[in-house]
């Protein structure tokens, strides 16, 4: 078996390393004589695992006490109308910041919750910019201020927390998640669907400071209602017990590879070396901002579109996968999270070169 390079913006790749070790505990996990698939999440074997994953992102992303950390379901998307039900705490607005699609469809699941500002927008760059923080209009009542650190479509990022005074920040981390270190007592919830940088579709991690849960929408399922998940280890139902199973398994390989400044060097540089030669080659383009450019998603376009068919071939017969851009901007998309070896960049740029040299 020849394993290739993927490219994919998620599912993603993920450590080779993890999927050997998972493999080898497929049929029989700590000698049970059962897959950790098939074991109950109440046993004692699978409650130690997912203490020590929660106790392990605990350590890595060093979370403060007075938050709480859940493993729960429905992906990013389905918390974009979970934490208006959990946070709006009997307020009737809130704050968002707009900076790719998925902050626009975080923005429109909230309104059917209550009255959405729109603080900030960059759509008239095409989402290739951040707005000045000097032009948010930020509403003082509102019960939170939701940004997204990380645009997985168009390729930008916040590089810096934004301060919004004592409005509780919210930031979606789907594609940025672990990839750097970050100062979470500056947020009031983190959530990040776990299918990018973390393990398996299917788990999505939500952290919250704890006083901002147990005052929810009336007649909110408890299955919705943060407070209670917390109350339950989030165990209110069957958790997905193998990705989350996996997510330990990732959160330890980043602790014994020197933690989140450790994997934060290694991206900047697999970032800089792309983006580098992106810059220096004219028939390659990158178009977002230097200031705000992603070190997870990177797109870029050809000098001449009727080429991308022929690149992304190319590719493909390379051992190169998963670069064909989102829909909504086309052209190319190489998303380069945690898992992504050096290697792996060291591979697409050679490739790049070679392109040019006989189509450019």
């Amino acid at each position: 078996m020849s394993r290739i390079f993927n490219f994919s913006a998620g599912p993603a790749t993920l450590p080779q390393p993890v999927l050997e070790a998972v493999a080898a505990e497929m049929l029989d996990f700590g000698g049970q004589g059962m897959g950790i698939m098939e074991m109950s999440h109440r046993d004692k074997p699978f409650m130690q695992v997912a203490a020590e994953a929660e106790a392990d992102l605990r350590t890595l992303m060093n979370i403060p006490a007075n938050y709480k950390v859940l493993f729960l379901q429905g992906g990013a998307t389905g918390h974009f109308s979970f934490i208006p039900m959990n946070l709006l705490a009997g307020k009737t607005r809130a704050d968002y910041i707009l900076t790719g699609d998925w902050g626009k469809k975080a923005a429109k699941a909230a309104k059917d919750f209550c009255s959405v500002n729109i603080a900030a927008t960059s759509e008239e760059t095409k989402f290739t910019t951040i707005p000045d923080r000097a032009g948010w209009r930020l509403n003082p009542d509102a019960a939170y201020v939701h940004i997204t650190p990380n645009e997985t479509i168009h390729g930008v990022e916040f590089l810096d927390t934004p301060d919004v005074g004592n409005v509780p920040l919210v930031g979606d981390f789907s594609s940025t998640i672990l990839s750097r270190p970050v100062d979470v007592s500056k947020y009031g919830l983190i959530y990040a669907g776990a299918q990018k940088n973390i393990g398996p579709a299917g788990l999505t991690i939500v952290i919250v400071r704890e006083d901002l849960i147990g005052k929810v929408l009336p007649g909110l399922p408890p299955i919705f209602n943060y407070a209670e998940q917390a109350a339950n280890d989030s165990m209110l139902n069957t958790p997905p017990t193998f990705a989350w199973y996996m997510a330990g398994k990732v959160f330890k390989h980043l602790l014994a590879g020197g933690g989140l400044e450790a994997m934060a060097a290694v991206n900047q540089r697999k970032a800089e070396k792309l983006y580098g030669y992106i810059d220096r080659e004219a028939f390659y383009t990158n178009p977002v901002d230097k200031a705000c450019r992603s070190w997870m998603n990177i797109p870029f376009t050809l000098a001449d579109a009727e080429q991308d068919a022929a690149f992304l071939q190319g590719a493909k017969a390379a051992g190169l996968a998963g670069l064909k851009g989102h829909r909504a901007v086309g052209g190319m998309r190489a998303s380069i999270y945690n898992a992504m070896p050096e290697a792996g960049v060291d591979a697409l740029l050679d490739y790049m070169k070679e392109f040019v040299r006989t189509r450019g």
